[in-house]
């Protein structure tokens, strides 16, 4: 099966290509990126005005299979991944069970590659049963197809514990990736403590609830040796600690999401619930240290924490409601208002959604290199689109941007060079 993909700006970051090009598909690798390819018998794509990437990467979703299928599934969430013009995703492992077991990991993995839309890529539990008391058989969850481990919203408080964590996943060279809160200093806060939350009568979350646990898990890293990824950075304490952690050499890596560059505390006025996050929303000083986080290299990747909640977690008092919104199909064209305010370039847009998240989570993918598996988002950056309920792939529909007109999105979408995903 062949098939060309004509005309189209090719942004691959991984190989520094940026420029006009054709990219030749057989039988779903890449087998040629070069200029005015002879289409021959092969299907054509004609992509010009638009951008062509490798598949995007998320390495931060919730795909609520197994036991909570009510707020999302497999295939409805990789269908939602495919519209976003997302190829690659890893799921969180706060599933029921959890994701600390080779029969889950199994099953996930294979409804993904017989039914999904996107390939998975499960994070296990660091302890079983997200707990904090005993370690998951990490060896064989490796093996079986995991790229890290993560109790993902719930952080290891015993310090010893982290430290042996830490110390066991790195003799596999892989990553601890954390949810950095200090939880007794969040007690009961719904949402960024400050003005906002006096004027609206909500309990806060202070900023160092997040900085010193990042804090805690920097140095454990730092004697250790080991891989620590932290998840949906939110506050300008916790990324100067992350970027002088690296400038020493510790062997950081780090998340930030587009609510938490895109979005202030003052979303949260009103009440209304798609604001309520965990990280919470923060003030503009961080959402700009964030935004620099970006350009300047200390952010490794973007990544959605994607939350699907059912309207019913979702429809209450705000101090009650779900933490998280869902993210998949809105993240290209917040990413690229980035790029709108030059802010970062596309290049670096893409690099932070392909090839950088692929090599800090070992992911074979985020690349057209020749030879490469052909997961490829033909994306027009121009397209304005309104974000409805209807319109939204994902079986919950709990997004802050719902009724408000976006830029940017993905035409199509292939996983191993097959369409799975085509606007009209």
């Amino acid at each position: 099966m062949k098939m060309l993909i004509k005309s189209g700006r090719v942004v691959d970051p991984a190989n520094n290509i940026d420029e006009k090009l054709d990219i030749l598909i057989v039988d779903g690798k890449i087998a040629e990126v070069a200029a005015n390819i002879d289409a021959g018998d092969a299907e054509v794509i004609n992509a010009a005005g638009n951008i062509v990437t490798p598949g995007l990467i998320d390495i931060h979703t919730h795909m609520r299979e197994p036991g909570l299928e009510y707020k999302e599934d497999i295939i409805s969430g990789t269908a939602a991944a495919a519209a976003g013009g997302v190829t690659s995703l890893c799921c969180m492992p706060n599933t029921n069970p959890v994701i600390d077991n080779l029969p889950v990991v199994q099953f996930i993995m294979n409804k993904a590659k017989f039914e999904g839309s996107a390939n998975v890529f499960p994070i296990a539990a660091i302890s079983k049963g997200q707990k904090g008391e005993i370690l998951s058989e990490m060896g064989e969850l490796l093996e079986g197809g995991c790229v890290g481990f993560s109790d993902d919203g719930l952080p290891v408080n015993d310090g010893e514990m982290m430290r042996r964590a830490m110390e066991y996943a790195s003799t596999f060279d892989a990553p601890i990736i954390v949810h950095a809160e200090d939880i007794s200093l969040v007690a009961g806060g719904s949402m960024n403590e400050g003005a906002v939350a006096t004027e609206l009568g909500l309990k806060g979350i202070p900023n160092c609830a997040e900085d010193s646990m990042t804090s805690r898990d920097i140095m454990i890293a730092e004697l250790t040796g080991g891989h620590l990824h932290v998840c949906h950075v939110s506050t300008k304490g916790s990324l100067e600690l992350i970027r002088q952690a690296k400038a020493r050499g510790v062997k950081v890596t780090c998340e930030v999401t587009p609510h938490h560059f895109s979005l202030t505390e003052d979303a949260v006025r009103g009440y209304n619930t798609n604001a309520k996050m965990n990280p919470p929303l923060r003030t503009q000083e961080d959402v700009d240290a964030v935004r620099t986080a970006l350009a300047d290299g200390t952010a490794d990747a973007i990544a959605t924490d994607h939350a699907p909640h059912h309207i019913d977690d979702k429809n209450v008092e705000f101090a009650l409601a779900a933490n998280g919104i869902v993210g998949l199909e809105t993240l290209l064209p917040l990413t690229l208002k980035l790029v709108a305010e030059k802010v970062i370039n596309l290049s670096r847009a893409i690099e932070l959604m392909t090839c950088s998240p692929a090599k800090l989570l070992k992911i074979d993918r985020g690349t057209l290199a020749v030879g490469a598996v052909a997961d490829v988002a033909i994306i027009n950056p121009n397209k304005e689109w309104e974000v409805t309920e209807e319109g939204l792939h994902s079986k919950s529909k709990n997004s802050y941007f719902i009724g408000q007109t976006l830029k940017g999105c993905a035409v199509k979408t292939l996983r191993a060079g097959e369409v799975v995903f085509s606007r009209d």
